[in-house]
C-alpha cells in the first residue's frame, strides 16, 4: 500500500552500494563515547556556569541555541560533502575542528570564571565558541550515519544505529558524573579534563576508521528539505532534538528553583539525571537491537514511553522524582533516536545517504535552536511548563499515522 502522497523511490533506495567489508563501528562508538562526555559536562554545568557569571537563563539558553543553529546551516553541507569526498576525511575534518573549538570555549569560561567580565562580554563569547563547536561537530553525525547506511542493509540499519548511540548514551553515563563530582573543586576542572578527551578520539579515527570511496560518483540532483520522502523523519528527528535539549538547557534550573538546590548541588543532581539518562539508553537501544522492530513502530512505542516520561518530570518535588522520570523519558528516546536516522536511510537511494544524514542533522539543528528559546522563555512561566510541552509534542509524533511506502518492510 501507498499513500496519496508518497512518492516512489527508485529500486536500489533502500540498499546501499557495495558492502566490501563489514563495517567496525568502535572507532565511530569511541569518538561518540569521548565528545559527548564533553558536551554533557557543558550542558550539566552552564546553569551554575551562567549563574557565577550573572547570565541569565535565556541567556544560558541562547548560547545553546548557538550551537543549534551552526549545526543547522553545516550539517547538509558536511553530509553531502561526505558522498562527494568520502566519509573518512569528513569526520577527522569536523573531529579536529571540534576538538579546537572545544578546548578555546573551556579556556575562555575558566578565565571568565576567574576574571568576571562583564556580562555581555562572556555572553558573547561563549555565543561565539559554542557556535564553533556545533558547526565542526555536525559534520560528524551525518556522516557517521550515512557510512552505516553504506555498510549496513535496510532492516538492520535501526539496530546499527543504536549500537552506535550506545557510545554516546556511555559517554551521557560518565560525563554528568564526573562533571559533577569535579565541580566540587571549581566549574573550571571538568571543563579543563573533558577538553583533552576528544584528542584522543581523533587519533583513534585517525588510526582505524576505514578508508570508503566517495558514494557520489555520479552526482545526484540537490537533495531538498521538502523531498516528501523524508517528511516524517525531518518532522520527528525536530521533535526528538527538541525535547533532548529543553531537558539538558532546563534540568540544571529546576533543580535549583523547584528542588531549592544550592548551585553546587544543582550542579550535581543535574549530572545525576543526565548520567541516568545516559544508563537508561544503553540498556533501550541494546533492546533495539534484540526486538528487530522497524523505525516506525520504534518511533510509536518510544515516543509515547518518552512523553509520558517528561510529562512526569513536570510533577518532580525530589530529585529521586527528577532521577526516575528522566529514566522512563531517556528509555523512549533511546528508541526515537536511532529509528530516525534508519527511517531515512531506507527511503533514499545510496549516492544520496550522506546528503539525506546531513538534512535530518539539520532537523537535529533546527531543535537545538528553536528548543532553549522556547523551553526557557516557557521555564519562566512555570517550572514545569517545558517539560509538559514535550511530552505533548512526543505523544503527537507518536500518533502520526505510518506512511506505508515503497520502501515495505524496512520501515514498518
Amino acid at each position: 500500500m501507498s499513500t496519496p502522497d508518497s512518492t516512489p523511490v527508485s529500486p536500489d533506495a533502500s540498499t546501499p552500494a557495495a558492502v566490501p567489508t563489514a563495517l567496525n563501528l568502535r572507532p565511530l562508538m569511541f569518538e561518540g563515547f569521548v565528545c559527548t562526555i564533553a558536551m554533557m559536562s557543558f550542558v550539566a554545568l552552564i546553569g551554575p556556569i551562567a549563574r557565577e557569571l550573572g547570565m541569565t537563563a535565556w541567556q544560558a539558553g541562547t548560547t545553546v541555541t548557538m550551537g543549534g543553529l551552526a549545526w543547522m546551516v553545516c550539517a547538509r553541507l558536511w553530509g553531502a560533502a561526505s558522498d562527494r569526498v568520502g566519509r573518512r576525511p569528513i569526520i577527522l575534518w569536523g573531529v579536529g575542528g571540534f576538538v579546537l573549538s572545544y578546548a578555546a570555549l573551556c579556556v575562555f569560561i575558566a578565565v571568565a570564571l576567574r576574571t568576571l567580565p562583564p556580562v555581555w562580554i562572556a555572553f558573547l563569547g561563549c555565543l561565539l565558541l559554542r557556535g564553533m563547536v556545533g558547526a565542526f561537530y555536525a559534520a560528524i553525525p551525518p556522516s557517521a550515519a550515512a557510512l552505516i547506511a553504506d555498510h549496513t542493509p535496510p532492516h538492520q540499519r535501526a539496530g546499527a544505529m543504536a549500537l552506535l548511540g550506545t557510545g554516546s548514551a556511555a559517554g551521557m553515563v560518565i560525563g554528568p558524573g564526573l562533571a559533577g563530582m569535579l565541580a566540587v573543586r571549581g566549574l573550571s576542572l571538568p571543563l579543563a579534563v573533558t577538553a583533552l578527551l576528544p584528542v584522543i578520539s581523533w587519533l583513534v579515527l585517525w588510526r582505524w576508521l576505514p578508508r570508503t570511496p566517495p558514494q557520489a560518483s555520479v552526482r545526484p540532483a540537490p537533495l531538498k528539505i521538502s523531498d516528501s520522502r523524508l517528511r516524517r523523519p525531518l518532522v520527528v528527528a525536530f521533535v526528538a532534538m527538541f525535547t533532548v535539549v529543553t531537558a539538558q538547557v532546563t534540568v540544571g534550573f529546576y533543580a535549583m528553583d523547584k528542588l531549592q538546590l544550592p548551585a553546587a548541588e544543582a550542579a550535581r543532581a543535574a549530572g545525576m539525571a543526565l548520567t541516568i539518562v545516559g544508563v537508561a539508553l544503553i540498556f533501550a537501544q541494546a533492546l533495539v537491537r534484540k526486538l528487530g522492530w522497524p523505525p516506525t513502530r520504534l518511533i510509536r512505542v518510544g515516543g509515547v514511553v518518552a512523553g509520558l516520561g517528561f510529562g512526569a518530570t513536570a510533577l518532580a518535588e525530589s530529585p529521586a522524582q527528577l532521577w526516575a522520570c528522566y529514566f522512563v523519558a531517556a528509555a523512549g528516546m533511546g528508541w526515537v533516536f536511532p529509528a530516525v536516522s534508519a527511517l531515512a536511510a531506507n527511503a533514499v537511494a545510496p549516492n544520496e545517504q550522506g546528503a539525506t544524514a546531513g538534512t535530518v542533522a539539520a532537523a537535529h539543528g533546527m531543535g537545538m535552536i528553536v528548543g532553549p528559546v522556547v523551553s526557557t522563555s516557557a521555564y519562566m512561566l512555570h517550572a514545569g511548563a517545558p517539560y509538559l510541552l514535550v511530552g505533548v509534542m512526543l505523544l503527537l509524533v507518536a500518533l502520526w499515522p505510518a506512511q506505508w511506502g515503497p520502501q515495505g518492510d524496512a520501515n514498518r
